[in-house]
């Protein structure tokens, strides 16, 4: 059932696509636009139609905003159109209140889907009242949704899109293959707990682009698992910066392989490129990365491996061996550091760090000269280097 949309829209849509793609529009199965009341049924009848078109299809959401009041998932196990794509022109909202969607681990999910393409809009999770709850130490508050995760998916393309306040983390990218993120936005406050700004497992060919990350944990975390990345144009701050890990909390472990994060800034910050492992036995690994182009503004560790990862310094296992980590490449990386060890590569004695090469590493900390730190790390160094390489 295709439907009329406001003329803009739909001359716009018609144009960029062939006269067989088929327009869903959420307003005419029920959806409001006042965010007051629940629209997610008219959501799942205009993927459902979408699902069964044998033709290319778009899910129109108009300006407004609309209540999503529970967990919504878009399967995709039974789809026969070729494409869908999700047109977003206004705002998906949560619950105010925050045990509704609290432990439903996922607010808005897509389950097998494959050639989806969601473009512009914004995601609000409202995740503001949980920080609190969190931060006030009550043991009562649930973990948090992530607003928005993809699983098990191929050939996704997220583009233009916003998330705001999330409870937990904003996007996550599970089992995936041939995704893109381009025009991004992920904010939320610098010290809301556990809000990672992009999240990637057992994920392969995933490519984000010209990206701006404000959160208060890792602006994108890349778990175990994950191959043939590329992270460009990407700014992070505030955040805890472009993470690797963390990784070998298990001794059977996919590693990480593969990775390129280019031309990226970061802004205040906790990290600016962190590999982090626990200190466990672990078969994992690490290898393949590269880091290039990348600017530091009063970052608090512009470069840091840690292998002996524990942040709350409780109970940490202190094992000898751990996760492999090895060939990291650091490349016209420059700045400044809001502490004096710029460069930090705390590797463990029974896997050393290996191939760590860096070139062209200007850090500077205030007036005073950066230093560089050294534990268990093999490599090279050439080219401008500020603070001395310590490999």
């Amino acid at each position: 059932m295709a439907v009329k949309l406001v003329a803009p829209v739909l001359l716009f849509l018609l144009f960029e696509y062939s006269s067989a793609t088929v327009i869903y529009n959420v307003l005419s199965f029920g959806a409001t636009a006042n965010g007051f009341f629940d629209s997610r049924n008219a959501f799942l009848k205009a993927w459902d139609l979408a699902c069964a078109s044998t033709n290319p299809a778009i899910i129109y959401v108009p300006p407004g905003r609309y209540l999503i009041a529970s967990a919504l998932i878009f399967s995709g196990q039974t789809c026969k159109s070729k494409a869908i794509r999700i047109y977003i022109d206004g705002t998906l909202v949560a619950p105010t209140n925050y045990n509704v969607i609290g432990n439903t681990h996922v607010w808005i999910k897509f389950y097998k889907t494959n050639n989806v393409t969601i473009s512009g809009g914004t995601l609000d999770a409202q995740g503001a009242p949980l920080w609190f709850c969190k931060s006030s130490g009550m043991k009562t508050c649930p973990l948090g949704a992530t607003t928005l995760g993809i699983y098990h998916s191929q050939n996704i393309v997220i583009s233009n899109l916003r998330s705001v306040n999330s409870q937990r983390f904003h996007i996550i990218l599970y089992a995936c293959n041939n995704a893109k993120l381009q025009g991004v936005s992920v904010s939320a406050p610098g010290l809301s707990p556990n809000t990672d700004g992009i999240h990637l497992i057992y994920s392969k060919d995933v490519t984000i682009l010209n990206s701006s990350i404000a959160t208060g944990d890792d602006c994108i975390s890349i778990g175990p698992g994950n191959s043939n990345l590329w992270i460009e144009k990407v700014v992070c701050g505030p955040g805890h910066g472009i993470s690797i890990g963390s990784l070998g909390w298990v001794t059977e472990e996919a590693g990480v392989q593969n990775v390129t994060v280019k031309t990226a800034s970061f802004i205040g910050g906790q990290n600016g490129l962190r590999i982090k492992t626990w200190a466990r036995r672990s078969n994992g690994f690490v290898k393949d990365v590269v880091f290039q182009h990348i600017s530091m503004v009063n970052v608090k560790n512009p470069i840091i491996i840690d292998a002996n990862y524990c942040p709350n310094h409780e109970n940490c296992p202190n094992e000898v061996s751990g996760v492999k980590i090895s060939n990291v490449m650091y490349e016209d990386v420059h700045g400044t550091s809001a502490t004096r060890v710029a460069v930090k590569f705390d590797c463990k004695m029974g896997k050393p760090c290996t191939g760590i090469r860096l070139k062209d590493v200007n850090l500077i900390y205030g007036s005073q000269p950066a230093a560089s730190f050294c534990s268990y790390a093999a490599g090279s160094a050439s080219g401008l280097l500020r603070p001395t390489s310590c490999l």
